[in-house]
């Protein structure tokens, strides 16, 4: 038994030396895996560094904007208004590191090469440009004795005293030394003073006026020795619409105008961006800029640029369609012109000066046809010229007369001062030994109701509204005693018209009219006549619109649709999107009162006294409106005859009657001197020969239609 029995290591003991191996050979390996990571880094540290901050340096990156077109703006039918040119242009963009050596020495290369126009130099200019080719002769100027002696004020910074300083040298540079400056030397300075006015890495226009073609060509065939010099493409904004309301751009010298600074760098616009200087152009500014292309300039340490990558590309501006049509306004425009013309050379037209008329789709509010002309006397030849004034059918304002005792019969109706088919006497109204009538009733007694009363223009039948929302009791020869609330009670019911309120328009600078201040019985009855409040003839058109809407006030607009760009300018681009029709608010009228009210507009045109009867007569559609002729006083600045009475005409309406297509106002202020005696009918005459021409190019558009055409094709 014994001799069968083996000595053997216990089991456990091989496997801890097996571990123990396995552990040593792991420290080992993490103690030269830590060795190469400490020498690997000391290696980048100690003997790459100073080649990866190199690197890094190299790799700066600067994003710079660089401008794209501006959309272009249509007319409904495609018809272009504004486009833009496109034009060779020389840019420059200087480094954070550019010295003012070598930007004079840049400047005066180009102009070996390009001739540019020294008219935009000023004396400051020439003054600055002087001090800097005669740094020893300006130094001069200040004397080191007076320089100390200026320093010496304690009340001023060393900064403001340099800068006096700077003032004194500038201002004595003598006429005889600015003299010396040769053609060469300013046409240099006209260059450099375009390199100066940019930003370090933004391009900044040289020229872009005139570049010819040779100047493009030397000019890009020697990009190589001007650095920081490039050719592209600038593009010139041009309008092929005289309409003022268009409005217009800043140019690339003027850049952003300084009352709008703040407002467009904090947008991410740089000083010398174009933008909308006025009306649509302004407007709509943020659709038609488009989107820059961005690129990354690459610098060294040093500054210097040593690659440009081109980020993001740059997207023209939307293209804008509008709501007016092309031809329908130049022969409106026609009609209103050549009638102004007329009646200026007519007797009592001192000062008369302007005509308005306004044409909008009572269904959407979209503008049709904006007419606003001024007569001026040309004086080059001596004869009466016309001048655009489109704006002033928003932002002038006047008497209107009696196209507005539509909104005081609904006034009336609203505030039960008045009753559907009631019949009032119509006979002067005395009030306190003074007389107020109506112009078709000097004396007598006639029985209106509210239809006839619209149709024949009585004003008694208005001041007797007026006087029930006054809670006046009217005695013949006494004093009148109201609530003087009563204003504020038309007022707010003839907002509800678009009446002393804004219209909504999506153009700026719309002005309300002026709101008179006295509250005394006269002034109320003269309110309800349209003798007191002033309107636009843009308010006058939403008003009227509003009763052709069945009560519906929508706010009118220039702006259609918003598309893509345009490829070519003849293909509209894609549809992003058709603006909405904007309800304001609705009439607390009923609808048998707005119909009651229209009953008394086709009255106007077709009963046996309208004011307006036989206007309309063979006319191939139907309508409805109101005429209006309203005392005024034109004021001349003349200290000797500061004021002058003068006549007003007005009229409003829509057609045809049943389905209105076309609402309109037409105004003729200060048409005569002569209160007694004047051309009553011309508000009226161009109405009518609007409409007709109106719904003349509806019938030849219809007729057009099948298998026609289209002047301009649409990308879906």
């Amino acid at each position: 038994m014994k001799r069968n029995q083996k000595k053997t290591e216990p089991p456990k003991t091989g496997q801890r030396q097996h571990i123990a191996f396995r552990m040593n050979f792991l420290f080992v390996a993490i103690f030269v895996l830590f060795s190469l990571l400490i020498f690997r880094l000391g290696y980048m540290q100690i003997v790459k560094g100073e080649d990866y901050t190199r690197s890094l340096e190299r790799t700066e990156e600067i994003a710079v904007n660089t401008s794209t077109p501006r959309g272009r703006i249509f007319d409904r039918a495609g018809k272009v208004l504004i486009d833009n040119d496109a034009k060779n242009a020389i840019t420059y963009t200087k480094t954070s590191s550019t010295t003012t050596k070598e930007m004079l020495a840049l400047a005066r290369k180009l102009a070996k090469l390009i001739d540019q126009d020294t008219r935009r130099v000023t004396t400051g200019d020439k003054r600055d440009f002087w001090i800097l080719l005669n740094p020893v002769k300006a130094a001069d100027k200040v004397p080191k004795e007076e320089q100390t002696a200026l320093s010496k004020d304690e009340k001023k910074s060393q900064k403001e005293i340099q800068q006096q300083i700077n003032q004194l040298t500038r201002d004595r540079i003598t006429d005889e030394e600015l003299a010396t400056l040769s053609a060469e030397d300013l046409e240099v300075l006209a260059i450099y003073r375009e390199m100066m006015a940019g930003y370090a890495y933004s391009p900044q226009i040289i020229k872009s006026d005139g570049v010819t073609d040779k100047e493009f060509a030397v000019v890009s065939e020697r990009l190589d020795q001007l650095p920081g010099v490039n050719t592209t493409t600038d593009w010139d904004r041009v309008k092929k619409s005289d309409s003022a309301i268009l409005g217009s751009t800043t140019s690339s010298g003027e850049g952003i105008p300084r009352t709008h600074l703040d407002y467009f760098l904090a947008r991410d616009y740089s000083r010398n961006d174009r933008v909308g200087r006025s009306y649509l152009e302004s407007y709509y500014e943020d659709l038609l800029k488009g989107q820059k292309t961005i690129v990354k300039n690459i610098k060294d340490r040093t500054g210097k640029v040593v690659e440009t990558k081109t980020v993001k590309e740059g997207i023209p501006g939307k293209d804008l369609v509008l709501t007016t049509d092309t031809n329908l306004q130049t022969a409106l425009e026609d009609v209103v012109s050549n009638k102004l013309l007329r009646l200026k050379q007519g007797p009592n037209t001192g000062a008369l000066e302007s005509a308005f008329l306004v044409m909008l789709d009572p269904n959407n509010g979209e503008i049709l046809s904006l007419v606003g002309k001024k007569v001026v006397k040309d004086e080059s030849t001596g004869r009466w010229a016309i001048q655009d004034y489109t704006f002033g059918t928003f932002t002038s304002a006047y008497e209107m007369g009696s196209t507005v005792k539509l909104a005081t019969m609904l006034t009336g109706y609203n505030e039960g001062v008045a009753k559907i088919g009631e019949v009032k006497i119509d006979q002067p109204i005395n009030i306190g030994g003074r007389y107020k009538r109506s112009l078709f009733n000097p004396n007598g007694r006639v029985a209106l109701n509210d239809i006839s009363a619209i149709g024949r223009s009585s004003n008694v039948y208005m001041f007797r509204i007026a006087m029930g929302l006054g809670n006046a009791n009217y005695r013949p020869g006494q004093g009148l005693p109201i609530d003087v609330k009563a204003f504020d009670t038309f007022r707010e019911n003839f907002a509800a018209f678009g009446l002393g309120v804004k219209t909504g328009i999506d153009l700026p600078g719309e002005y309300t009219g002026v709101t008179g201040t006295e509250t005394i019985p006269g002034k109320l009855l003269d309110f309800s006549i349209g003798q007191f409040d002033t309107y636009t003839p843009l308010q006058m058109a939403q008003y009227v619109a509003t009763i052709a809407a069945d009560g519906n006030r929508i706010a009118p607009k220039i702006l259609k649709e918003i598309r893509e760009p345009s490829p070519d300018g003849e293909v509209l681009g894609e549809l992003v999107e058709e603006t909405p029709i904007q309800v304001l608010n609705h009439l607390k009228n009923s609808q048998v009162e707005i119909d009651q009210v229209k009953k008394g507009m086709h009255y106007v045109y077709y009963g046996a006294n309208g004011t307006a009867s036989g206007l309309l007569a063979g006319a191939p559609y139907t309508g409805a409106g109101k005429t209006g002729t309203a005392e005024s006083f034109y004021y001349t600045g003349n200290k000797s005859n500061p004021v002058i009475p003068t006549i007003n005409l007005s009229h409003v309406g829509f057609a045809p009657a049943d389905k209105p297509e076309v609402a309109y106002s037409v105004i003729v202020p200060y048409i005569s001197t002569n209160t007694k005696r004047y051309p009553s009918a011309t508000a009226s005459e161009i109405a009518k020969e609007a409409l007709d021409v109106f719904f003349e190019q509806k019938r030849q558009r219809n007729s057009q239609a099948d298998g026609a055409t289209p002047d301009v094709k649409i990308q879906k």
